[in-house]
C-alpha cells in the first residue's frame, strides 16, 4: 500500500479550453483518447473537470479566491526548455508571474498563471544549455507542491499511507520518492510556497485541485482510506462502485487537500 500521485485534476471554467491550452503548452497528447486527460510525457497525467463539478465530487463549496494553496511544476533539462515552455504558455493565454531567469540559489526557473488560474513553476535541472535543445521540451518530472501548516506533521500523515520521504528539510520542505509514471509530491509551508512562486499568499475557499491514486485492487482502496482516516485525514466519500466496474473513494489530508483513490475501470 503506497499512495502515489498518478493524476492531477484541475478544476477549470471550460474543459475544452483547458485541454487545448495544456495540450499546446506541453505538446501533450490526449491519454487513451480521453479529451479531458493528457499524458505528460510519462511523468504523470493531467485531467480537467468543470470547477463546480469537481467541487461537488469533493463535497466542497466551489467558491475560491486568491492563492489556492498549491503550485504545479514541470522540470526539464535545460534553461532553453524553460524559455520554450514559458513562450508556449503565454502564446496560449498564460500570464507571466516570474520571467525565466536564474534564481538567487542558482536555479533557473519561471512561473506563469494558466488561463484557468493554476500557478505553474517551470524549472531546469541544469543551469546551462548543454547539448542540443529538443524541438519539443519533455519534462523529466511533473510535480505538485502543496501548501501545508507544517511539512513535518504532514510528512507523518503521508508516510502512514506508504509514501517515503526523498528530501526532508523539516518544516522548510519535504518531498517524496516518485514512482515511474507518477508525479512528485512536495510539501512547503503555505506562505513559503506562495513566496517561492512570486504570488500573494492570501486566498480562501476551494483549491480547485484533486489528486488521484490509481489502486491495484478494491482492497487497496479500502486500506488507503482507512489509513488516511486513522492518520488524521477525513474520508469525504466512502469507497463505492463507480460506472464501468471501477471502485473509488475520497479523502482530504489534515490540511484539506483533496485526494481520490480508485481502481481503473
Amino acid at each position: 500500500m503506497t499512495l502515489s500521485t498518478d493524476i492531477i485534476t484541475v478544476g477549470v471554467p471550460d474543459v475544452s479550453a483547458a485541454h487545448a491550452f495544456y495540450a499546446s503548452a506541453f505538446s501533450a497528447a490526449a491519454d487513451d483518447g480521453r479529451n479531458a486527460e493528457l499524458d505528460l510525457h510519462g511523468t504523470g497525467r493531467l485531467a480537467f473537470r468543470r470547477i463546480d463539478e469537481l467541487a461537488a465530487a469533493c463535497g466542497a463549496d466551489p467558491a475560491t479566491s486568491g492563492f489556492r494553496g498549491y503550485v504545479l511544476s514541470s522540470i526539464v533539462q535545460r534553461p532553453a526548455e524553460v524559455r520554450a515552455l514559458l513562450d508556449a504558455a503565454t502564446a496560449g493565454g498564460a500570464t507571466v508571474v516570474k520571467p525565466a531567469r536564474k534564481e538567487f540559489f542558482g536555479e533557473f526557473a519561471a512561473v506563469h498563471r494558466a488561463p484557468d488560474g493554476a500557478v505553474w513553476k517551470l524549472a531546469a535541472a541544469s543551469k546551462k544549455d548543454k547539448g542540443p535543445v529538443p524541438a519539443v521540451p519533455r519534462p523529466t518530472e511533473t510535480a505538485v507542491f502543496l501548501g501545508v501548516a507544517g511539512p513535518k506533521a504532514s510528512k507523518v500523515f503521508y508516510e502512514a499511507l506508504g509514501m517515503v520521504a526523498d528530501h526532508d528539510y523539516g518544516d522548510k520542505f519535504v518531498d517524496f520518492a516518485v514512482s515511474a509514471g507518477a508525479c512528485r509530491l512536495g510539501l512547503l509551508p503555505r506562505r513559503a510556497l506562495a513566496g517561492d512562486a512570486g504570488v500573494d499568499g492570501q486566498g480562501e475557499g476551494f483549491s480547485a485541485l484533486a489528486l488521484t491514486h490509481t489502486a491495484g485492487s478494491r482492497e487497496e482502496v479500502d486500506a488507503l482510506l482507512a489509513a488516511a482516516d486513522s492518520a488524521g485525514g477525513r474520508v469525504t466519500a466512502p469507497a463505492a462502485p463507480t460506472g464501468g466496474g471501477g471502485y473509488a473513494g475520497r479523502f482530504t489530508d489534515p490540511d484539506g487537500h483533496h485526494w481520490r483513490v480508485a481502481t481503473s475501470a
